[in-house]
């Protein structure tokens, strides 16, 4: 069976995030991810981990200005060097906690930006990144994030996803594969899976539509969850959902699995 990680940025939420740490613990957890650490102290963040013998499985690059709607930077041509500064922030955390992978998140297509300079600043950032966590040891990872969620968001399929990395050309690179996300866009979950797992790292969930926990919508769990097994998957899958009940109401399904 899949090792789950709890992300707190979607769970927990009703306590602060330093937090969040203790709740998972307490409800099972032997791992957490989440949007993003800036907000606190590497040595705060680290505390936690302690005290609760957590371990971080994965969190972002710095993705702009997050309160006012942005989703990444790493297609903007004009914030080259504000990805670049983000790239080091990240990396220094990363090794503070011990996050073996970043993911960047590309954005949303600036105004007035042709599609082949948007590919052009993207590839470009991504090959800077990785060569520089490829230096800390880590791995980089993209997302493809559905269209309905973030209109404008410029990497929507893993085929897409796939294809950048290609041209990226880094041996660190790697696909983050959410499950919710990858149904909302182009279904095929299983065989996609299958056909591109040596290019995936990182595998995130919620059931769709709602985008609430495992057995409230459409997606067959239990079904994936035996596939991910037999094809071999080895990494963490990442509860990245929005509980309809509350986070420990609605942890039944772990529970079942």
């Amino acid at each position: 069976m899949p090792r789950f990680a709890a992300n707190l940025s979607m769970l927990f939420t009703e306590v602060p995030f330093l937090d969040r740490f203790e709740r998972a613990a307490r409800a099972g957890f032997e791992a957490v991810e989440f949007l993003f650490p800036y907000a606190h102290t590497a040595q705060e963040i680290k505390a936690r981990l302690d005290a609760t013998g957590l371990q971080i499985v994965l969190h972002n690059l710095p993705a702009g200005d997050w309160d006012a709607g942005e989703r990444g930077i790493a297609c903007h041509p004009d914030r080259v060097e504000e990805f670049r500064e983000g790239v080091e922030r990240a990396i220094g955390y990363a090794k503070a906690l011990g996050v073996p992978q970043l993911n960047c998140l590309a954005g949303k297509a600036p105004a007035g930006v042709d599609a082949a300079t948007l590919r052009r600043t993207f590839v470009g950032n991504l090959r800077h990144a990785a060569a520089r966590l490829g230096d800390a040891g880590l791995r980089l990872l993209i997302e493809p994030i559905n269209p309905f969620d973030i209109p404008g968001f410029v990497l929507n399929r893993t085929d897409e996803a796939i294809a950048i990395l290609d041209e990226v050309g880094a041996t660190n690179a790697f696909v983050q594969y959410d499950i919710y996300h990858a149904q909302r866009t182009e279904g095929e979950l299983a065989a996609t899976l299958q056909k591109h797992l040596p290019r995936i790292a990182h595998v995130q969930l919620a059931d769709n539509p709602g985008r609430n926990e495992p057995g409230t919508g459409e997606i067959n769990y239990p079904y994936l969850f035996a596939h991910l097994d037999r094809i071999g998957y080895q990494g963490w899958v990442g509860c990245e959902y929005k509980p309809a009940r509350g986070t420990e109401a609605g942890l039944g399904w772990l529970k079942n699995h």
